[in-house]
């Protein structure tokens, strides 16, 4: 399996342990990910005010790969919404393609409508299944109380997604999670529930009263983290969780893990592999349970 890597501008900046984690996991089984360097944004922040030019942007893209004769593996599930609903649109108007194509000719490409967008999280559900997955295990990770957060964009609007899984009732995170041997606590309040982001730099109080919402309940549960597969919104539950925990005066000490580095658990790799050493809250009860402890060296009089 071969896809352009799609990583978008959260992943390299504020998610490296997500990038490192998912190229460990995809090198494992047998995913090839190519990075085109011309890849830009994918025109998320801009297509609220200039649909246009968001279209443009994503449209540049799917060029990129198209003309590498890929389809595109992406990482944020901002980035997968946003270049996957520009896709569904240029098949659905082709008028608008060939408009955006003139806009396109100023860098020498042209988009035809043949690339495939699909999140890493549900090629490895979809496409690799749970069954090839746990080939690959050694490490089981049971004893270990996870809860998965979808977001918004990874399942919604269902229909540019070919309706793979029920956006009311999500299972496909969850059924990875628990592939690994971990219990996935399917039912937790707010569990829906958007983290907030796309307010963020709106009103920052009001992205911090929805967070809250859902970290506040988790930190009362019996969990060893939050599991995600989007970047920002681990910006919003692990970067801004002191932040928030101030500002409501509450105690949240909640680990956020990415998808993939359960996963390259339960395949056996250290957690140093799999970017641990970036995430601000430290999953120290989580890795006790996981990864055995080194024997202390014996002194020299011994």
């Amino acid at each position: 399996m071969k896809y352009a890597l799609f990583l978008g501008c959260s992943v390299p900046t504020r998610g490296m342990n997500y990038e490192i984690s998912a190229r460990t996991v995809a090198e494992k089984l047998g995913i090839e990910f190519v990075d085109i360097p011309e890849f830009s944004c994918c025109g998320f922040p801009i297509r609220s005010v200039d649909q246009e030019a968001g279209f443009t942007m994503a449209a540049r893209n799917l060029a990129l790969a198209e003309k590498q004769g890929l389809n595109i593996i992406t990482l944020c599930s901002a980035c997968t919404e946003t270049l996957a609903e520009a896709n569904y649109h240029f098949k659905h108007n082709p008028e608008e393609l060939e408009k955006i194509n003139k806009n396109l000719e100023k860098f020498g490409l042209k988009y035809s409508g043949g690339v495939e967008v699909k999140h890493f999280a549900r090629v490895l559900w979809e496409d690799i299944g749970i069954d090839e997955l746990k080939k690959h295990y050694v490490r089981s990770l049971e004893g270990v109380r996870l809860v998965s957060h979808y977001g918004c964009h990874y399942l919604k609007p269902s229909k540019i997604y070919d309706h793979f899984d029920d956006p009311e009732n999500p299972r496909s995170i969850d059924e990875l999670i628990e592939s690994t041997g971990a219990t996935a606590i399917r039912n937790y309040p707010e569990k829906e529930k958007c983290c907030g982001g796309a307010i963020l730099g709106i009103k920052e109080s009001v992205t911090q009263q929805i967070a809250k919402s859902k970290l506040e309940p988790l930190s009362k549960m019996d969990v060893d983290a939050m599991v995600l597969i989007c970047p920002f919104c681990s910006v919003i539950y692990e970067g801004n969780q002191k932040k928030i925990a101030k500002e409501f005066g509450i105690e949240l000490k909640i680990p956020i893990l990415y998808l993939t580095q359960i996963l390259g658990l339960a395949m056996g790799f250290p957690s140093v592999e799999l970017g641990f050493k970036l995430n601000r809250i430290k999953a120290k009860g989580l890795l006790a349970k996981v990864e055995p402890k080194e024997p202390k060296e014996k002194s020299a009089a011994a």
